[in-house]
């Protein structure tokens, strides 16, 4: 089933990364010679798609968009130093691939379900979609990507999708568990205390969502009215309640590593994996 479509959340301040984040959006700290957000950018593209919705901050000069915008300049300094061969590595985004920018104030709503349900309804988007978050990816060099996995775990339009990760017991309370039967999400847990971890499996924020699905989330969006001080808006809660409604998210398994770049350790985590590899 070909998905052409992608949202990737990229908005915020990254305040676990300050003071570098000050300077720097989050999803553009390197990890080796790309950007965070890269890595998910050209997977998604080697998986079809070709519109991806980008949710950045409102705030200017917006790195993400200088960096998947060509440079003219560049250009025609490295063809006036006879360095054509790196033309291509100037070229972030091919031709047939479109970047859509959105612009979140980083003081409205807030939470995963948000940028989603802003896309959604700006674009109208009325198919399945791959939702990817910008600070993280999945480390499988020669293997199968996370938006592979995916594809593969989907039998219709109408079906849904999560990447689940396995880590040890003890440190699912820091991601959300999840449990399955049957190849499909019955439960997802945020951050549970340890005494009530029946899985190993967590999910990442990688996901494929149908129509219903992001129809969910718009709604969830919709009808709260959290403060900044109260409860965000997290993807998982309307994911939830899909499910419960008998909607159908199939758990894709992954052979990979878990890359986060949102916490100093994991970005030079990151890094090491990365760069050991090249």
């Amino acid at each position: 089933m070909p998905i052409t479509k992608a949202i990737i959340p990229v908005a915020g301040w990254g305040t676990r990364r300050l003071p570098i984040t000050k300077i720097i959006e989050k999803s553009m700290l390197p990890v080796g010679n790309r950007p965070l957000v890269d890595y998910s950018v050209q997977e998604l593209i080697k998986a079809g798609v070709t519109d991806i919705y980008m949710v950045i901050s409102n705030v200017e000069p917006c790195q993400v968009r200088e960096f998947y915008k060509d440079n003219i300049a560049l250009n025609q300094y490295l063809e006036a130093r006879g360095k054509t061969d790196r033309l291509k590595l100037a070229k972030t985004l091919p031709d047939n691939v479109k970047i859509h920018y959105i612009s979140q104030d980083p003081s409205a709503k807030y939470g995963t379900a948000v940028p989603v349900a802003m896309v959604a309804e700006e674009y109208n988007l009325n198919e399945p979609v791959f939702v990817f978050f910008g600070d993280d990816f999945i480390w499988n060099p020669g293997g199968e990507s996370a938006a592979e996995s995916l594809l593969k775990s989907v039998q219709s339009p109408d079906e849904s999708a999560i990447l689940g990760v396995e880590v040890p017991r003890e440190e699912v309370v820091k991601y959300g568990m999840i449990d399955v039967k049957d190849g499909k999400l019955t439960k997802i847990v945020e951050k549970p205390e340890l005494k009530d971890v029946t899985s190993n499996l967590v999910h990442v924020s990688k996901y494929i969502m149908s129509p219903k699905l992001i129809a969910e989330m718009v709604e969830y969006v919709n009808s709260h009215d959290f403060g900044p001080k109260d409860q965000e808006y997290m993807a998982t809660d309307p994911l939830a309640t899909f499910v419960e409604k008998g909607g159908i998210v199939r758990v894709a398994p992954t052979t990979g590593e878990y890359l986060d770049g949102g916490s100093l350790e994991g970005w030079v985590h990151a890094n090491d994996v990365v760069c050991d590899n090249k």
